[in-house]
């Protein structure tokens, strides 16, 4: 059996056929809609020479056009590239070049951009806009209107075979550095990502059908908040097509509007990417408390960044029924595992501790072996089995995060730090990029930013490590306050001291109008450390 995700969304697409597949910004499409018109921008594609491992670039906010365009590359065993929609002409110009883009499907809105380095990308040859009625410049590029696209052509499937060897990549900016791309293979994406093992149990399924199976007689309808540019929203797309699901998108993430389309949709399930959508949403909730019907709502989802603690229990508080997820992941990686928070148990040490997923293991960060429960050892979170085959023209970065451990088995270790608790759940402390020494003493960004984020007078908090002439580095935390509160430095330090050793507590806070973070919602550390530096 070839695991293909074309192949497997074409099985979907005729088992649902006549049920809602996405709903976005007033335009709704079926199952079957979908399919046909990913048919006919596949041949649009093709017939500008795009086919096999040809990268074909996705510029815009969420919408139904992006969704459709994912599915048409993959027709055609080619490889879509998201591309993060608030980079700047220099960031752009990189990821254009670094991933070789021969094609691009981009929103009206982004024209302007596009003219200022079209000269820079001498592979890309082609291009289709998507209309916005933004009004925005052309980008003079070799363009094409989608419409126009895609009525000129046909909407019959009649692509060749495809391979489980077909390749899907996701560009992860992280927290530092410029952007990778993780290269996997469907077959791999598929079990780590696609529902291909259920990581309740661990089972493996043995066709793709017993995927399907899972949405027979359950229709489901989720909205994932994350752009469509980060991997928890393209597998919700994916993932959720696989069982059938409605997946309702916004074209940006606004809490207010969020709790209307609970009412409007009747959405069972939110997907959401830590503090930076929590916060804002049980907020906006309890403002609105009483106005909207969100009896239909019985799940939230969280994953990619911390999920601290208090705004669990707020949201326990008010949904005492709700089934709250936090599970933990990366792109090198896929799922880790997951965590399901009961009032009164949500307390974490960084981040969440969690169940681990299916070859989800901690590695000795000097001898690779795989730590056993209750090691007092401060370890590498790894993953085996279905993994990466690693990133797109880096070799370099490949070998240092895909190792082969002395068992003889190829692990992806992206570089987060974690613990393995008696019980053999996983503790998650954090990414050892970011991680503070401050005199020999290691601190983990996330374990400082849940004791501060628990103070009331706190927004949001990134917290890092800058330069210290006695402890090589020191405990930093750029804070945005809550209207009309400006909490001191000491006032930081005494609340965190209930919660953290006195070492880990910041001894240095600068207050901001607003915490820069991007779209998924991951902090900005190089901002936050310029910031706190100055």
């Amino acid at each position: 059996m070839q695991y293909n995700l074309a192949d497997i969304f074409e099985m979907a697409a005729d088992q649902f056929a006549d049920r809602e597949y996405i709903v976005a910004d007033g335009k709704r499409c079926t199952f079957a809609e979908m399919e046909q018109r990913a048919n006919r921008l596949a041949h649009h594609l093709a017939s500008q020479g795009i086919g096999r491992d040809d990268h074909v670039g996705i510029y815009a906010y969420n919408c139904i056009e992006w969704v459709e365009t994912l599915w048409a590359v993959f027709k055609l065993r080619a490889v879509w590239i998201n591309i993060n929609f608030r980079y700047v002409e220099d960031e752009l110009a990189y990821i254009f070049a670094n991933a070789d883009l021969k094609a691009l499907v981009y929103q009206r809105e982004f024209g302007l951009r596009l003219a200022n380095i079209k000269n820079t990308v001498a592979s890309l040859k082609h291009a289709i806009c998507i209309e916005d009625g933004s009004g925005a410049a052309d980008s003079s590029l070799n363009v094409i209107d989608y419409e126009t696209a895609m009525a000129a052509n046909s909407p019959q499937r009649d692509f060749g075979p495809r391979s489980g060897d077909d390749l899907y990549m996701l560009y992860t900016g992280g927290t530092t550095g410029m952007p990778k791309g993780v290269v996997w293979r469907h077959h791999d994406v598929f079990f780590a990502l696609g529902g291909g093992i259920d990581q309740t149990n661990g089972n493996v399924v043995d066709h793709p059908q017993q995927v399907l199976d899972r949405g027979s007689n359950m229709e489901l309808c989720m909205l994932p908040a994350p752009p469509l540019m980060h991997g928890a929203t393209q597998w919700a797309v994916m993932g959720g097509a696989f069982e059938g699901r409605k997946q309702v998108l916004m074209a940006k993430f606004d809490a207010s509007a969020v709790w209307k389309l609970v009412e409007q949709e009747k959405i069972n399930g939110l997907f959401i990417t830590g503090d930076a959508m929590a916060r804002p949403l049980i907020e906006s909730y309890l403002e609105t408390k009483g106005s909207v019907d969100t009896s239909s709502l019985f799940l939230i989802a969280s994953s990619a960044v911390v999920f601290s603690q208090t705004l669990k229990e707020q949201f326990l508080e008010q949904f005492p029924n709700l089934m709250l997820l936090d599970s933990i992941g990366s792109s090198e990686t896929g799922g880790n595992g997951i965590l399901l928070a009961e009032k009164g148990k949500t307390a974490m040490q960084g981040g969440p501790t969690v169940k681990p997923g299916p070859g989800c293991v901690v590695l000795d960060p000097e001898s690779l072996e795989v730590l056993k429960p209750g090691s007092e050892t401060v370890g590498r979170l790894a993953s085996t089995g279905f993994i990466p085959l690693g990133y797109y023209k880096d070799e370099k970065k490949t070998a240092e995060t895909f190792i082969t451990g002395p068992d003889g088995r190829r692990y992806s270790m992206p570089g987060d730090f974690a613990k393995v608790e008696a019980d053999g759940t996983i503790t998650m402390l954090g990414r050892g990029s970011q991680c503070i020494n401050s005199g020999g003493e290691k601190i983990f960004p996330e374990e400082v930013e849940s004791a501060i984020k628990s103070h009331p007078d706190v927004y949001d908090v990134t917290v890092i490590g800058i330069a210290d002439k006695r402890w090589g580095q020191t405990v930093a935390a750029v804070i945005e306050a809550r209207p009309g509160k400006q909490p001191g430095l000491e006032t930081i330090q005494q609340h965190c001291r209930t919660s953290i050793a006195g070492y880990k507590v910041p001894r240095v806070l600068k207050l901001v109008a607003k915490i820069e973070r991007s779209p998924s919602g991951k902090p900005d550390y190089r901002w936050a450390r310029k910031i706190a530096s100055e």
